[in-house]
């Protein structure tokens, strides 16, 4: 039976170390970091999202800034508002909460947040730096996952990495990331032949495709470290990852739950960069 990765006590873990920093940084600059939520139009798991964002924030002692548009807003409206967050000497980070009403272009918005404030890191300069491993700011679930592995004592160096998944939020900055650590990495998606004979050869497996127990305990190879990126719902409505937990956790060593494994590390990675930001910021 594996180990299970605990990503709700490791986030909390990490929030005490920020509130420690936060608290350093204000002794030493007069003000805390400062993040900036941009919300468009009430998809309701977005608002949750943003409330859980400002709870955590809260919690840190980061100065947060949350501001509500209406979902007619135009693309000129919005990007003004982006500009004017730019300029904010209070505002050390910030964030379009994404998916945006149809009528608006999130790769113009984000194109036009200041790069040192992209704490998503979806900035395609940012994205740039990750590929080369120079980078000061990292996509918030990847960087997750990457902490999990740190924090469990997963040595990467060596080790065949499995990505399924080829998003540009998780999957390909995932990849860039466990081959900046020298794990030989293979990408896996919807047009991999044979999926199971490579994901078997996995000592490291990152499942981030948002289809529900799509991997199963005859999948994965024995001993092998699962890391499960999806959140889906199964037929009886119940949250579930891409991994079929129980058959999975026969067979993996350490294995991440959901919820409960990589969900909280996103939320915790966002804070996380947003002080690394205020402190570049302010040569802390």
């Amino acid at each position: 039976m594996a180990k299970i990765i605990d990503g709700k006590q490791t986030a909390a873990d990490i929030r005490r170390e920020i509130a420690e920093e936060v608290e350093t940084i204000k002794a030493k600059a007069g003000r805390a970091p400062g993040l900036a939520v941009i919300l468009v139009g009430d998809d309701p798991a977005s608002q949750v999202y943003v409330r859980n964002k400002a709870k955590d924030c809260e919690e840190t002692g980061i100065y947060s800034v949350v501001e509500r548009l209406p979902a007619e807003t135009t693309e000129e409206e919005l990007i003004a508002l982006v500009k004017k967050l730019n300029g904010d000497e209070l505002i050390d980070g910030i964030i379009v909460q994404l998916p945006l009403p149809k009528h608006l272009n999130s790769e113009v918005i984000i194109n036009n947040i200041a790069v040192d404030k992209d704490v998503d890191a979806f900035h395609p300069y940012n994205v740039g730096k990750i590929m080369i491993g120079d980078y000061n700011m990292l996509p918030c679930t990847p960087a997750g996952v990457m902490e999990l592995l740190s924090r469990y004592g997963v040595e990467v160096s060596g080790k065949n990495c499995v990505v399924v998944g080829r998003s540009n939020i998780v999957g390909k900055p995932q990849a860039m990331l466990l081959l900046h650590k020298n794990g030989t990495v293979t990408v896996c998606h919807s047009r991999t032949k044979e999926l199971a004979e490579v994901t078997k050869k996995a000592d490291i497996l990152v499942v981030a495709v948002g289809k529900a127990k799509m991997i199963t305990g005859d999948m994965i190879k024995e001993g092998s470290v699962v890391i499960d990126v999806g959140m889906n719902r199964d037929a009886d409505g119940k949250l579930c990852g891409d991994c079929d937990f129980d058959s999975c956790e026969k067979k993996a060593s350490l294995i991440t739950p959901v919820p409960g494994g990589v969900g909280p590390m996103t939320r915790v990675m966002l804070l996380k960069n947003t002080l690394s930001a205020a402190k570049r910021k302010l040569n802390i």
